[in-house]
Order: C-alpha cells, then sequence, then structure tokens
C-alpha cells in the first residue's frame, strides 16, 4: 500500500504540471487546452482517491462519496475534448449540460439515502458499499456510459476524417490516428479497471493491489503521451467547420441523372468541361504550392461554388480532395528529383517547396503514388541515366 500511494502522489503531482501548463500556454486552442486540463483534474482526483480517501472518510464522509460519482463526467468531457479538436468552430452551449445528467441521477439517488444516513449506517456504507443497491447501479450507469461514449467518439472521429479529405489539402490523418490510439488505450484501461472492481468481491486482494498500481502508471504514461504529442504537433489541430456536409450526404442536394441521352450527353460535356478546367488551373496557376490549400480556397480563386466544385471532385471524379491535391504536389516532386540542377536539394527541401508541410504525410502519398520513397526514386532515376 505504501509503494500505491507513492506511486499515485508522482502521478498525482505530475498531472497537476500538466494542468497547470494546459491553462497558461498560450495557444489558439485555448478552450480545448481548458476542456482537456478538466478531464485531466477529473483523473487527479480519482487517482488521489489512493492516499486522501481514508482521512476524508474519517472527517467527511459524503465528500468521499461524492467524489467517487465524479468520475461520471470524465468521459463526457473528453467528448467535448475530441469535439473541439475536431471542429475548429465549437463553442460551448448550454445543451452540453445534458451531459452531466447521469452525474445528477445518482447524486439524487443518493441523497435520498446514503448522503443523510447517520455514522453507524455510513460506516457499514463504507464496509459494504459494493454490494449496496445505489452502488451496483451506479457501476452499470457508469459501463453503459463509458459504452455510449466511446461509439459516438469514434463516429465523430470517422465523420472529420471523411470531412477533412473531401475538404482540405494538408496532412490531418496524423490527429485522427492518434485521437483513435489514444480512445482505444483510455478505453483499455477503463475495462482493466472494470476488471479491477470486479475482482473486490472476490478474495483476490493482493492481485487487486498490484492493478491498482498498474492503473497508476499506465493512467500517467497515457496522459503524459497525449498532451506530449499534442505539444510536439500543434500544427496538425486546425479543425473543420461543423457546417460542412460529407459527399454521401449531398446526393439527395445533387441533381438526379438525366434520363433523356441528349440532355445526359449535354450534362457528360459540361462535367468534362469542367474538369478540364480545373486541371489546366491546377497545372498554370499551382495553387497546390499552399500547404493549407482547402476545396474553399481553390473554388474562391476558380469563382466557383465551394459545393459544386467538391461534388466535382469527390464524386464526379471519385477522388477525395486531400488525394486530387496530393497527385499534382507528388507530380511536381517527381520532377524536381529528376532535374539535376536540384541534385543539391534535400527531399525535405523538396517537399516543402511542392506544398507538403511534413515528411511522413509526404513519404506515404509519394510511395503511394509510385511505390517508391521519394529516395528510393531519385536513386532509380540517376541509376538510369
Amino acid at each position: 500500500m505504501d509503494f500505491l500511494k507513492t506511486i499515485a502522489i508522482i502521478s498525482v503531482f505530475i498531472l497537476f504540471l500538466l494542468i497547470f501548463f494546459l491553462l497558461t500556454i498560450k495557444s489558439t486552442k485555448k478552450l480545448s487546452n481548458q476542456l482537456f486540463a478538466g478531464y485531466l483534474f477529473l483523473t487527479s482526483i480519482d487517482v488521489a482517491g489512493v492516499f486522501i480517501a481514508e482521512p476524508i472518510i474519517s472527517i467527511y464522509p459524503n465528500l468521499e462519496i461524492f467524489r467517487w460519482t465524479v468520475i461520471l463526467l470524465n468521459i463526457p468531457l473528453f467528448y467535448l475534448y475530441v469535439l473541439s479538436l475536431c471542429y475548429n468552430d465549437f463553442q460551448l452551449k448550454s445543451k452540453f449540460l445534458l451531459h452531466t445528467i447521469p452525474f445528477i441521477v445518482i447524486n439524487l439517488l443518493l441523497a435520498s439515502g446514503i448522503y443523510g444516513a447517520d455514522d453507524i449506517e455510513k460506516k457499514y456504507f463504507f464496509k459494504h458499499h459494493h454490494q449496496t443497491f445505489e452502488m451496483i447501479i451506479f457501476q452499470y450507469l457508469i459501463e453503459i456510459q463509458y459504452l455510449v461514449y466511446t461509439i459516438f467518439i469514434f463516429m465523430i472521429l470517422r465523420r472529420t476524417r471523411n470531412l477533412y479529405l473531401q475538404n482540405q489539402s494538408y496532412s490531418a490523418n496524423l490527429v485522427f490516428k492518434w485521437l483513435f490510439q489514444i480512445t482505444l488505450l483510455f478505453t483499455a484501461v477503463h475495462y482493466f479497471a472494470t476488471f479491477k472492481n470486479i475482482l473486490r468481491y472476490t478474495d483476490d486482494h493482493q492481485l487487486l493491489i498490484f492493478i491498482n498500481g498498474f492503473l497508476d502508471i499506465i493512467a500517467l504514461i497515457v496522459t503524459s503521451w497525449f498532451v506530449l504529442k499534442a505539444l510536439k504537433y500543434p500544427e496538425f489541430f486546425r479543425g473543420v467547420d461543423t457546417q460542412l456536409q460529407i459527399i454521401n450526404d449531398l446526393k439527395g442536394e445533387i441533381p438526379p441523372k438525366i434520363k433523356s441521352e441528349d440532355q445526359q450527353k449535354i450534362n457528360d460535356n459540361r462535367i468534362n468541361f469542367q474538369i478540364e478546367l480545373l486541371n489546366r488551373y491546377m497545372v498554370e496557376e499551382k495553387p497546390y504550392l499552399d500547404p493549407a490549400l482547402t476545396v474553399q480556397n481553390l473554388a474562391a480563386q476558380m469563382n466557383m461554388p465551394t459545393r459544386e466544385l467538391s461534388v466535382l471532385i469527390n464524386s464526379n471524379m471519385n477522388q477525395h480532395f486531400f488525394d486530387f491535391v496530393n497527385t499534382y504536389r507528388i507530380e511536381n516532386a517527381m520532377e524536381l528529383l529528376k532535374n539535376h540542377s536540384k541534385k543539391d536539394c534535400t527531399v525535405l527541401e523538396i517537399l516543402y517547396q511542392v506544398g507538403f508541410n511534413s515528411k511522413s504525410s509526404f513519404n506515404t502519398a509519394f510511395k503511394k503514388y509510385t511505390t517508391l520513397t521519394p529516395t528510393e526514386y531519385r536513386n532509380t532515376f540517376y541509376k538510369a541515366n
């Protein structure tokens, strides 16, 4: 238990350092930092139970019970944090108070019986609380809540990833990749903790202490990694507008195919003309050199409705806007890699010249297009000549 308390104290201390850092650092994602700081604060309250539970129980038993229920605010805060990172127009609204309903319900349930009980009843409750009706309901509520929010988080990540691909040309995959990974990690830790709670009904108390220590260490590693990744890659947190729609959602708004062969031919000719005009603009004006090019920017440059351009690329050309723009960047990079006058330029210099802002995204896109890495492509070309 002494070892467990030591680990918990270190974990809470580092969590509070991270919270202080998030609340004081200058950032364009201030709200996101505040939400994540709130999540870390609630996590620290939960972890601190290892060394503060006993003194609180002896002096303020109701406060200790209330501390248990605060865990019901944890996953909603993480959910709002994911929303704030995915959407650049995210704002806190009064409707988000609905996320506190489980927390309020369980406290009302406890207020009707446990909070108002006398000292003898409370001592009995703390000794046998895992077998009481209120705490069984509490455990079920936690599991249902966590499952529902986890599903919603994965749905949000999937949708916003598609929105990025269809509307933006810079790499956002890494944001979703590690958000996806961290959600998986948090879910794994949560259900490991659930397994720990099940052990309370058994005689394996030594195993229970070991699992508590393991959970504290894992929670510390995961949250620290989360924050460090956020600090290391701040350029990834651009966000998308929640008003944007995925192309599949627009199918009902896209005019149906014309049944008349002549009319269909006219429509096909119009689409082919637009595609030719778009390709010519991309080659001559090279808008893809802008690392932050979006479908809105390109549509404005071409004096074309954003939705029409988006449908043209994502539906009629059957390409994500992200892949469409990267095709021109890769072709430009191939020319530069073959150019003898550019042989002294590094791959890093070339990727920035053609509009990429990440070496990993450039290598991935280049290999997808050519089956070779940029260095392999350059070496192969020089050997052939």
